[in-house]
């Protein structure tokens, strides 16, 4: 049988970005037709460190991160480059939750690779479309604050799904609207055409999320809400942000409760 540790841990350093993308996808097809062993695995759990990454894009600070206006054909490059390099670092995170929490079952592993394989698909969309603009995926800056947030939630599978997919890929479901609206303003069909397949894609990353934070939190005997208010308030430079899509949170799987609660604790 295939290590799928081993295989997955491939996928996550390999640092050329099309190759990535074609390993994740050849994992997540073969996931249901080949034998992969996930129980008592040999490959041990590496402490987190860089993914693998091509050199370009230069990595700086988010404030460093230049915002240009779509109406021009550089700011437009630069807007879909920035959701680009979302995407890939999304495949990494999906990556990183398969290969970093063991001893969980089989479904789980599935569903993130899953999203892991969809994830690539999205990168490729968006740097198809990039290249069509004149640019390709390193040509503008980038930072890297997804992946600090795998690295502080690398040491508890309840952590990581409650604040990767519950609050940074949910927060991709608040402004998907108003970039779709950007993009359509200045004339960017395709944009929003791809756009709009990461939205309907993302709503189901996100309730994949919530369902294994719930069942998390269901093994370990501790009540959802009150467990993501204190982690929440633990890593305090988490902020929600309004306006929430609250159509597509409830479809991605936010009950009342964790609505009122994004609410009470949202700046504007």
């Amino acid at each position: 049988m295939r290590d799928l540790f081993a295989y997955t841990c491939a996928a996550l350093l390999c640092d050329d970005a099309e190759r990535k993308c074609d390993l994740t996808r050849s994992l997540n097809a073969d996931w249901s037709a080949v034998a992969f062993a996930h129980a008592g695995s040999a490959t041990p759990v590496e402490p987190i460190g860089e993914p693998g990454r091509p050199a370009r894009p230069v990595l700086v600070s988010p404030r460093e991160v230049e915002n240009r206006s779509v109406f021009t054909a550089e700011g437009r490059a630069a807007l879909i480059h920035a959701i680009a390099h979302i995407e890939f670092n999304a495949v990494n995170l999906a990556l990183d939750a398969v290969y970093r929490f063991r001893e969980l079952p089989s479904d789980y592993y599935a569903d993130w690779l899953r999203v892991a394989a969809e994830e690539a698909y999205h990168f490729t969309l968006l740097r198809e479309h990039l290249r069509t603009l004149g640019y390709d995926y390193g040509d503008f800056s980038a930072h890297n604050g997804l992946w600090e947030m795998a690295q502080k939630t690398a040491h508890d599978a309840l952590t990581r799904m409650a604040l990767v997919p519950r609050v940074l890929e949910a927060r991709g479901l608040d402004v998907s609207p108003a970039l779709i609206a950007k993009l359509d303003s200045c004339g960017d069909r395709r944009g929003v055409e791809i756009l709009e397949i990461i939205l309907r894609d993302e709503v189901g990353h996100v309730r994949i999320g919530n369902r294994w934070y719930r069942y998390l939190c269901e093994r370990r005997g501790v009540d959802p809400v009150d467990t993501f208010r204190a982690l929440l308030r633990e890593h305090g430079s988490m902020r929600l942000r309004r306006p929430f899509h609250h159509a597509a949170r409830r479809d991605a799987g936010f009950n009342d409760d964790e609505l009122r609660l994004i609410e009470e604790l949202a700046v504007n």
